[in-house]
């Protein structure tokens, strides 16, 4: 996790205060923003629970506290005067006290979604045989799911040289789609891919 030294926030701002937003560490989905203080951060990082400063009851509070929706801490960044942090987590249920993922309704990367599916085709995999296609996929085992790949990928192939952009995003999609159920196979998963990419990014 990265750590954030409460020595380096730039804590002379209103009552001490400093904006904290909050974004889905898998999805990149922003959920929220409240305000922290000195002991907010620490109790943030000691404890793993994200925990703000109420401006209107002048109090503590965890997020899901009385909810059980709570955010446990992935990450934390101050920015680059050190006077606002952004917060990686991941939720434990919706954010918003409306009942929904982010307070700021559906602003999100359209990118979110893979992610959004990389849990869904988990799930699946567990769950009980609901006669989903995703589950008769991990039924049929591995060696099926790849062989699923290997067509996808071919496919995908030949509508990128023949076919109009429609047909090839769907075929694209398929792709992408079976992957994520190939890596779920193995005991994987979309972020142990996007941490091979980054390593790599960062090798160069």
């Amino acid at each position: 996790m990265k750590a954030l030294d409460p020595d380096t926030i730039n804590w002379s701002g209103e009552n001490g205060l400093v904006p904290a937003t909050v974004q889905n560490a898998k999805t990149g989905t922003v959920l929220m923003t409240g305000y922290m203080n000195r002991e907010a951060l620490a109790l943030t990082v000691s404890t793993g629970k994200v925990t703000f400063w109420s401006r209107s009851r002048k109090e503590l509070w965890t997020k899901g506290e009385t909810s059980g929706n709570y955010l446990t801490l992935q990450g934390l960044y101050a920015d680059c005067d050190n006077d606002a942090v952004l917060v990686l987590a991941i939720p434990e249920g919706p954010t918003c006290h409306l009942g929904t993922e982010s307070c700021y309704g559906d602003a999100r990367p359209a990118s979110g979604f893979i992610a959004d599916l990389d849990r869904i085709v988990k799930a699946r995999q567990s769950a009980d045989h609901d006669g989903s296609y995703t589950r008769s996929l991990f039924d049929a085992g591995t060696k099926r799911i790849a062989q699923k790949v290997g067509e996808e990928g071919v496919e995908t192939a030949l509508a990128a040289i023949a076919s109009e952009d429609e047909e090839f995003l769907g075929e694209a999609a398929d792709l992408i789609y079976h992957l994520l159920v190939l890596l779920h196979s193995r005991g994987l998963a979309l972020e142990d891919v996007s941490a091979v990419l980054k390593h790599r990014h960062l090798s160069n």
